[in-house]
């Protein structure tokens, strides 16, 4: 039998975290063309930390998704551990910030950063 691949499924905001998005964007004056690179790098407590970051041109092999309004780029090792993701966000005094609701994440730290699979 011949192996079966994985279908890669979307990185998604929920309507707050892309609201938040767009605030950030127009209070940085940032071009139309702008969009949220999402990704992981190695550390943290759990193993992985999520990164956000904004770019203008995606790189060539870079997986390009919309939501909400908003266009999300993540290369293609950080969306092998991202797949599925729904990015939130949270005005808690506290906790607040970018939630990533995961779900190949198999452990998160407390502060919700760092993931392990």
């Amino acid at each position: 039998m011949g192996r079966e691949r994985k279908r890669k499924m979307a990185i998604t905001l929920t309507e707050r975290a892309a609201e938040k998005i767009k605030q950030l964007f127009a209070q940085h004056k940032l071009p139309e063309s702008a969009a949220l690179r999402v990704g992981v790098k190695g550390g943290g407590c759990s193993g992985f930390n999520y990164t956000l970051d904004v770019t203008d041109s995606p790189a060539e092999d870079d997986e390009v998704f919309e939501s909400c309004g908003v266009r999300i780029v993540c290369d293609p090792k950080s969306l092998l551990y991202l797949s599925g993701t729904e990015i939130d966000f949270d005005e808690e005094l506290l906790k607040g910030g970018f939630k990533f609701n995961n779900p190949n994440a198999s452990r998160s730290c407390g502060c919700g950063a760092s993931f392990s699979t």
